[in-house]
């Protein structure tokens, strides 16, 4: 019989196969006490499995490239945590097995992180894959991971691992569900950035049964167990239209009466460029520059390599807009060299824009390589500081892109309520705004974008941070100057539809995204648009505030 459940849509498509689940979670070792004699041997084991799991995290960023990537490489630097390894070495020490150390190390470091409320505290899916594939490295177990099978599936998961995530074969994985999760989680960017249909956040996944059918529908949220013939055919047809739909719509990004709203792409590093190009990306709208500084967390990378990687990205796109952020690190991205390791709270305290301000000589010397990446380009460049939270930081900023000599537009990221709030003022130092939702609804609602069980907070469709977006696109407006956005949010078909009626001038989004948003854009009239925004803000809730704008442009 067949029954509909709803979770979170986080990338697009439909997927129709079996169910099949991930591999169970590695079993807990024994607590059993070892002679002290061994302790050195085992703290010799710890090491080497830690390395291990490290390199081979770091491989498969490598042949992942892209987000993917940056995102590996970040747990490769959890793998090597010194705290953590001092723990696991003080546990070994009192009799503690290597694998039980390994084991009871990352779980404290895990109930520490929830209990001070740190912006990692939720990426378990992160955390603990790191610590499952130590433990198994040190039992010499296989590590649990994506089933086996010649026929292609659905993947049903509690959470999925980047590490599991970024090497998903398409023409295997046919879509996958998580119990956890959320719209801005890493296994939904990267479901984006592979174009495999995902749903998230849905409670029970995990009792769906091995072998059952399920159609799943990335951009609904809907699940449907066991779905009819004529459910299958709807929902097939569904996506055939769709897919001829994107086909027939190329070109610059444009409402149905010509309004022009550029659809940009964001992008990790060089190895995003080519797919970029190929969705007809009008430019940059984001470049995130971090994974040139996890490659080594104890030291910043050299100008020239920086002038090297961001001379690439600049020249894919020959009298296109670039725009690009500065170094976003602290809370989740972590550096030895610049974060303070014991900050009790990173996701409220020193990062971004306030770190390169506590280290001008890491801001100097990437502004210095920008400028120098940009030299006889016809690029127009575009700088940003992330976190910006007023005024003086804004001023701050943009004083420090002038000394460097980069001749670019400087912006402001608005990720803070407080930046949306006050952008006007911030708007008489700098020359654009980009909208970050993903932090932005984080601060917002004091909800951490990797926690399942806050995910409804953490739905772009929140009317709260359409008026906040609203507040920005208006002052930009009243400026004269731009406003973009750069978050998740943009690479929701329908919302870039609201977005565009909330006075966006720019949206930016993984590439997969970008034939949808331009397809169902170029349907519907800015008029309408803006009617749909403000149905939408009217709301009461992000559901009602979906369905408002729905209800507006199909003309109900």
């Amino acid at each position: 019989m067949e029954t509909t459940l709803r979770g979170v849509g986080v990338s697009h498509g439909v997927a129709i196969g079996e169910v099949r689940h991930m591999g169970t979670a590695v079993l807990e070792p024994p607590a059993k006490q070892i002679p002290a004699e061994e302790g050195g041997r085992e703290q010799g084991r710890a090491r080497q499995a830690v390395e291990a799991v490290a390199a081979d995290l770091m491989a498969r960023g490598n042949l992942a490239g892209g987000e993917a990537q940056a995102v590996l490489e970040a747990q490769a630097m959890i793998a090597q945590d010194p705290e953590l390894m001092a723990d696991v070495d003080r546990r070994i020490t009192v009799g503690s097995s290597a694998e039980r150390a390994v084991y009871d190390a990352f779980s404290h470091y895990r109930e520490l992180l929830a209990g001070a409320g740190e912006y990692m505290a939720g990426r378990v899916a992160d955390l603990d894959d790191v610590r499952n594939r130590i433990v198994a490295r040190l039992l010499g177990v296989p590590m649990p991971g994506v089933p086996d099978s010649d026929e292609p599936y659905v993947l049903i998961a509690r959470d999925l691992a980047p590490a599991d995530t970024a090497l998903l074969d398409p023409a295997l994985v046919l879509g996958f569900v998580t119990e956890e999760g959320g719209p801005t989680s890493h296994s939904a960017i990267l479901a984006r950035a592979l174009g495999v249909p995902a749903v998230v956040a849905l409670p029970g996944a995990g009792e769906l049964a091995e072998g059952t059918v399920v159609a799943v529908d990335g951009s609904t949220g809907e699940i449907f167990v066991d779905p009819s013939a004529e459910k299958r055919a709807e929902l097939e047809a569904a996506a055939a239209e769709r897919k001829a739909a994107l086909a027939a719509s190329t070109g610059p990004g444009a409402t149905s009466d010509g309004h022009k709203v550029p659809l940009l792409a964001n992008v990790g590093g060089p190895a995003d460029v080519p797919a970029a190009v190929e969705a007809g990306a009008e430019g940059v709208g984001l470049f995130r520059t971090e994974f040139l500084f996890l490659d080594d967390s104890t030291k910043a990378p050299s100008e020239e390599t920086q002038v090297e990687a961001y001379r690439k990205v600049l020249e894919a796109f020959p009298e296109g807009r670039v725009v690009v952020r500065v170094l976003d690190a602290g809370a989740d991205k972590p550096l030895d060299f610049l974060t303070p390791s014991d900050e009790p709270n990173p996701a409220l305290g020193v990062r971004g824009l306030r770190t390169l301000l506590d280290h001008p000589e890491v801001l100097r010397t990437q502004l210095t390589a920008l400028a120098k990446a940009a030299e006889g380009l016809p690029v127009y460049l575009e700088v940003m500081a992330p976190m910006v939270a007023d005024r003086a930081d804004a001023e701050a900023f943009a004083d420090a892109c002038r000394e460097a000599g980069l001749r670019a537009k400087f912006g402001a990221m608005v990720e803070i309520p407080s930046a949306a709030l006050r952008a006007r003022s911030i708007l008489q130092e700098v020359e654009f705004l980009s909208l970050g939702t993903n932090d932005l609804a984080q601060y917002t609602f004091a909800a951490d974008r990797q926690v399942g069980a806050v995910s409804r907070l953490q739905d772009p469709w929140q009317p709260a941070l359409l008026d906040l977006v609203a507040l920005s696109a208006e002052a930009a407006k009243a400026e004269g100057k731009s406003c973009g956005v750069c978050g998740e949010a943009a690479s929701d078909p329908l919302l870039a539809c609201v977005l565009t009626g909330l006075g966006v001038t720019s949206l930016s989004m993984g590439a997969a995204s970008i034939p949808y948003v331009r397809a169902t854009l170029g349907k519907y009239t800015l008029a309408q648009c803006e009617r749909a925004a403000a149905a939408a803000r009217a709301a009461d809730s992000a559901e009602e505030a979906r369905t408002a704008a729905q209800a507006v442009l199909s003309g109900e």
